[in-house]
């Protein structure tokens, strides 16, 4: 199963920013996680195809609620554990 992680930038903390990351991977079917890492950044870890994350990432782009979106940056890895579902992380 192919791994990604992205770096989310904006004002992410006190809106609705993880809750939409969950249900939008649930619906196109990815397994991982989101968490906050900073004041205004977040992390989320995605597995599943190239072509649920393609669609994954693109959504992130145009519809997270982020209203001040700084940069989505999101890449290939190598991860060694293979998650069941996808959650929201403290």
């Amino acid at each position: 199963m192919k791994s990604y992680t992205c770096i989310i930038e904006g004002k992410v903390t006190g809106g609705k920013f993880q809750s939409w990351v969950l249900s939008t991977a649930q619906q196109l079917g990815l397994n991982g996680w989101v968490r906050n890492i900073a004041d205004q950044k977040a992390e989320i870890l995605i597995q599943g195809s190239v072509e649920d994350y393609s669609a994954f990432r693109e959504k992130l782009k145009a519809e997270s609620p982020v209203p001040d979106l700084k940069s989505v940056s999101c890449n290939a890895m190598d991860y060694d554990k293979v998650h069941e579902h996808f959650e929201v992380r403290g």
